[in-house]
């Protein structure tokens, strides 16, 4: 939900907004004109309302041959009064619907669509030339199967395309992500949370994901409940209809869950392998801050991100997504892309956003200051993930197919320094 006395205010804002999606810039008059409707109808009805109630108060008071004209009258009162609070209702909701539809005001994005990001910086260690060390580098997959890491064939069998098995050290390896990640955040004063991966259509609506990509989501009819594509959701509806106090500082939380997501959009898109798939595991980051402190919480989260992509040493970018790119609820969203050797590519592996006051004003979360109650603003970042395993195999692979294991790692692997092929 957008804030409707600063659309009101400063309408060429939110119209620039749009541009820069590419959504619909008429949107923003639709809106200016449904607030109006609702404020006229309001305000009729209250005016009628107050009438009543003065007819109403003046039946007693009425001489007795002016009692049946002053009742006569209360009546049509109150029939107009129905009516002009229906009315008010549906301008109300009419108002409420396309205010929904209005994606987040972007705060710094660049212009553009998928392909208009702008690359901050290149970071970690030069990505290998593995020509110069003479051989061709297996893709993630080959080296899965050939390691018996990874089984997409048995995962195809059970549940259908784009599912796996992770094995052995597969498993291990994506755990010790997943822990390393929790010790990481828990370090920097995030609260550990295991999240419900079924939510209501209230959360999911709330947090921006029913819009233009629902079409992603999972959902179950016969319970009226989604499964989410990130814990994100269910950190974001925790505090729903709720003041919160943040004189400390931000609450901040690390969600671990898995995570179920449609790929309906995703057709031929990389296929092959755990890339793109429809469940996986994640680490999600959650803060709920003053929207002032946002900015820099952002650039915190993001510091967070690099600071375990350090930790397994991959070789990484860090670009700022343009606005078309930009889900509903993010104003401004960081991505860090990781170097994939046999797709001459960067990888998406991490994504921080800023959401401002956003989801917070569709789920009702405010904190009060001075006597006075305001929304408050979320963000949110990916600390570790499945497809992190896509990258650190192809990565760290070694000739004779054996796989070297991030240093960072292999304290959480209980020492393994090389996974080797199987015999």
């Amino acid at each position: 939900m957008i804030d409707l006395r600063d659309l009101r205010e400063n309408p060429e804002r939110y119209r620039e907004s749009q541009r820069a999606r590419g959504a619909d810039v008429d949107l923003v008059d639709r809106i200016i004109e449904a607030d109006e409707a609702r404020r006229s109808r309001l305000g009729a009805f209250e005016a009628l309302r107050a009438e009543q109630k003065n007819v109403s108060r003046s039946v007693g008071k009425a001489a007795p041959e002016e009692r049946a004209a002053v009742l006569a009258q209360a009546k049509e009162l109150a029939e107009q009064v129905k009516q002009a609070e229906a009315a008010s209702g549906l301008a109300a909701d009419h108002l409420d619907k396309l205010a929904h539809q209005f994606q987040n005001l972007i705060e710094g994005a660049p212009v553009g669509g998928e392909e208009d990001y702008i690359v901050l910086r290149h970071e970690g260690p030069t990505p290998r030339d593995f020509a110069v060390e003479g051989f061709e580098p297996a893709d993630h997959l080959a080296l899965g199967e050939s390691l018996d890491i990874i089984d997409t064939r048995r995962g195809a069998k059970v549940s259908g395309s784009r599912f796996y098995y992770l094995k052995g050290a597969g498993m291990r390896l994506e755990l010790a992500l997943m822990t390393a990640a929790l010790d990481a955040a828990a370090g920097y004063g995030f609260i550990p949370m295991v999240t419900p991966t079924l939510v209501t259509p209230q959360v999911m609506g709330g947090t921006g994901f029913l819009g233009q990509h629902s079409d992603e989501i999972y959902y179950l009819p016969a319970d009226d409940l989604y499964l989410t594509g990130t814990s994100e959701v269910a950190l974001a509806g925790y505090h729903t209809d709720e003041i919160l106090d943040l004189t400390d500082g931000p609450r901040r939380y690390l969600g671990w869950s898995t995570c179920y997501r449609r790929e309906a959009g995703a057709a031929g898109k990389d296929t092959r392998g755990i890339i793109r798939v429809h469940q996986f595991n994640k680490a999600e980051m959650f803060s709920y801050v003053r929207p002032e402190d946002a900015v820099a919480e952002h650039e915190r989260l993001l510091a967070l991100e690099e600071e375990m992509l350090r930790l397994v040493g991959l070789p990484y970018r860090v670009i700022d997504t343009a606005a078309g790119d930009l889900g509903s609820s993010a104003a401004r969203k960081f991505d860090c892309e990781a170097w994939l050797p046999t797709q001459n590519r960067w990888m998406e592996v991490t994504s921080t956003s800023n959401c401002t006051t956003y989801q917070a004003r569709r789920l009702a979360i405010r904190e009060k200051r001075d006597g006075r109650t305001s929304p408050v603003a979320t963000l949110n970042g990916t600390l570790a993930t499945t497809r992190w395993i896509v990258a650190i195999l192809e990565n760290n692979q070694r000739a004779d197919g054996s796989v070297v294991v991030p240093e960072g790692l292999r304290p959480y692997m209980g020492g393994l320094e090389v996974i080797e092929p199987r015999a």
